[in-house]
């Protein structure tokens, strides 16, 4: 694989949801990427079907194990911590917050992103190990409520899911943090509809077909507890690779996507949106995303793997 024209520090809770391991494969096989580290993060307490499926030593296992299935296993994986932060001032000192440090200071020119899936726990405590990787980074996360003047989906709660993961770990990186952060927030990330016809059809080699059993099992197993997810589901960490691996050309951009820069939103404890933002700080928040090229270029990279 090809070093690179950018780098990726990639975070996810891989052993959650399905979708974070369609974007982890995907990064691996796009050229344009040097993974130089994949983290494994935690989930909420109860938030899986089998406890041991919620720590991000699980998550770490799946990863590598999905990195070897697509030959990449030479990317380093590590494992985040396996709990939420406490307070807004002690981080975690884990082998995944050391793996961004370490990548912000690598003697490396090419710009660095740090991808994050789920929570943000790993990223918040590294700023707070070190404060100096603010401007030598760009986080781009997939998570946060749906900002004023748009709409929730029906019955959605205040607090999102990734920021409830660890909702004073959103407070650190987006209101006491001065790092750049790109918000693809759950308005967006519900835009990245795949049917599992179209997903059946495409994904037919081996890596494929095992993703798509996955959530085929998925669904089985909600429709158990009386609920029909229908025939779609959305893969909402992929524009973690379309916003970087897939960019632009030439002035090196994702300008098949729009976004707008925002007032940054204030979290409040429980995850959610205060009404007020914070003061001075803005946010960019990619409001529409080029599906189409995302899923085309997914499909095409898997096909007979």
């Amino acid at each position: 694989m090809a070093e690179g024209r950018l780098r990726i520090v990639s975070d996810n809770d891989y052993s959650g949801d399905p979708d974070g391991l369609f974007q982890l494969v995907h990064h691996a096989l796009s050229p344009s990427t040097e993974l130089v580290t994949v983290i494994g993060s935690h989930l909420r307490e109860g938030d899986a079907f089998d406890p041991s499926e919620t720590t991000a030593d699980n998550a770490a296992a799946l990863a590598s194990d999905y990195l070897g299935r697509v030959g990449r296993g030479d990317v380093p994986v590590v494992a985040g911590s396996n709990v939420a932060l406490t307070d807004r001032r002690t981080p975690h000192d884990s082998a995944g917050a050391r793996a961004i440090i370490a990548a912000v200071h690598a003697d490396d020119p090419r710009p660095l992103y740090v991808t994050l899936g789920a929570g943000l726990t790993e990223l918040a405590s590294a700023w707070l190990l070190d404060p100096t990787i603010a401007g030598k980074l760009t986080a781009v996360w997939i998570g946060g409520a749906e900002h004023p003047g748009v709409e929730s989906p029906p019955g959605a709660p205040a607090a999102e899911y990734n920021t409830a993961i660890d909702p004073i770990a959103a407070q650190v990186v987006l209101n006491d943090s001065d790092l750049q952060v790109w918000q693809v927030p759950r308005t967006s990330y519900r835009q990245t509809l795949a049917s599992f016809t179209e997903m059946k059809a495409h994904l037919t080699g081996p890596v494929g077909r095992d993703l798509v059993g996955v959530l085929e099992s998925l669904q089985e197993r909600i429709r158990s507890f009386g609920l029909d997810i229908g025939e779609t589901y959305i893969l909402g960490d992929s524009p973690l690779v379309l916003l970087t691996a897939l960019q632009s050309s030439f002035e090196a951009w994702p300008s098949s996507s729009e976004s707008a820069v925002l007032p940054m939103p204030a979290i409040n404890d429980d995850g959610s949106y205060s009404d007020a933002p914070v003061p001075g700080r803005t946010v960019r928040v990619w409001h529409r995303l080029d599906c189409a090229l995302m899923m085309r270029d997914l499909y095409a990279k898997l096909a007979g793997v």
